[in-house]
């Protein structure tokens, strides 16, 4: 049987034309996992219902945004670690970068800016399978615990903590604990620092999501974010840019998408001194590529993942899919996991091309040392 999907393995490959050195045990993994997956179906349909309620939509969304979310992750989690890594994020790409390497130098830009030392205590808010967790325990020497509210990433990300020699005791150490950002499972003053990477846009309430934050975090830390959110550029009575908020919503599991001025807003609402805002996207990389560019379309077959956006791989694969569906080889709901995720990377890359949307809306803010008055 493994041979079997080792074949399947090296044909998904071949047509995805994902670099054959990098991508057939990848691959091989992916499939062999999703097999055992018994997820997919019911919750796809379930996703979308959530997504798609009519008029009330945006309020259902708002509403019910733990179910949203655990249930979108449940159905993407191994499509982005097979697609894109263990960092669930962009990162613009600078000149001499590779993607790896921009990945990397996006995180350490974010931890360095909690100015914490060697053996702190750092909350990751959101932190999927912990990839920024265990690039920033590495490159701090900081005590990092990450939350996701949905228990496969907890699971897994706790495996590869386990399997990089990053869990148990010591500096360094990395752990992954299930739980609402909304309604954080940690006493007051708890952590040195706290970051969140492309996560609290799933919050349906920033103002509750950042208190949160501010209760946890010791006087005096720092909390930087990267916030996913509409630009100046954004028209909401632009057909076009409906769109991409539509795409992005319905493609990243997000309640409501909001404006970069909303968020910046809310951190200080909600009691932080904010010490700066600004769109990291915007920021030079000549010789390089900007955050979108792996979304965007290509022809050329070593050029992953942009090859399955061209129009002929963008219609093709989900095909593959189902066919792979029929033969019982991937669970049923596959295919249409993979036209969501799809819609989002549209969304996405249609966002950055035209300016109105930005994944690095950079804030960096501190907890007061005294209490402010009302």
């Amino acid at each position: 049987m493994d041979l079997f999907y080792l074949v399947i393995a090296f044909f998904l490959c071949a047509l995805a034309a994902k670099p054959v050195f990098l991508g057939v045990s990848a691959t091989f993994a992916f499939i062999k996992g999703m097999g055992g997956s018994n997820r997919f179906e019911k919750s796809i349909d379930k996703y979308n219902k959530l997504q798609n309620d009519g008029d009330t939509s945006l309020d259902a969304r708002n509403a019910n945004y733990a179910d949203l979310v655990s249930q979108y992750y449940d159905l993407a989690t191994e499509f982005y670690e097979w697609g894109w890594g263990q960092s669930f994020h962009f990162a613009d790409k600078r000149k001499g970068e590779n993607f790896h390497s921009s990945i990397l130098r996006h995180e350490h830009y974010l931890a360095g800016r909690l100015g914490v030392n060697h053996g702190a205590k750092i909350l990751d808010c959101g932190c999927g399978v912990a990839g920024p967790a265990r690039n920033i325990a590495k490159f701090t020497g900081a005590n990092v615990t990450g939350i996701t509210i949905n228990e496969f990433q907890v699971n897994r990300g706790n495996t590869l903590c386990q399997q990089q020699g990053l869990a148990g005791q010591g500096a360094g150490q990395v752990q992954v604990v299930q739980g609402d950002f909304m309604k954080l499972p940690f006493e007051d003053n708890s952590f040195d620092g706290v970051y969140a990477i492309e996560a609290t846009c799933h919050a349906p309430d920033r103002v509750g999501v950042y208190s949160e934050i501010l209760r946890v975090l010791k006087p005096g830390g720092v909390f930087a974010t990267y916030e996913w959110c509409l630009t100046d550029a954004y028209d909401k009575d632009n057909t076009d840019h409906q769109f991409i908020k539509k795409a992005i919503e319905e493609g990243d599991g997000l309640p409501d998408m909001c404006h970069t001025s909303k968020c910046t807003e809310a951190l200080a609402k909600s009691g932080f001194d904010v010490l700066e805002a600004r769109d990291a996207a915007l920021d030079g990389h000549e010789g390089g590529d900007p955050w979108y560019r792996p979304l965007t379309p290509s022809w050329a077959p070593w050029k992953w993942p942009r090859f399955q956006f061209n129009p002929v791989m963008f219609k093709l694969f989900p095909y593959l899919l189902e066919a792979l569906e029929f033969v019982h080889i991937v669970p049923a709901g596959t295919a249409k996991t993979q036209c969501m995720l799809q819609y989002g990377g549209v969304g996405c890359e249609r966002g950055g091309a035209t300016g109105t949307f930005t994944p690095m809306w950079l804030m960096v803010a501190k907890k007061p040392t005294k209490a402010k008055a009302n």
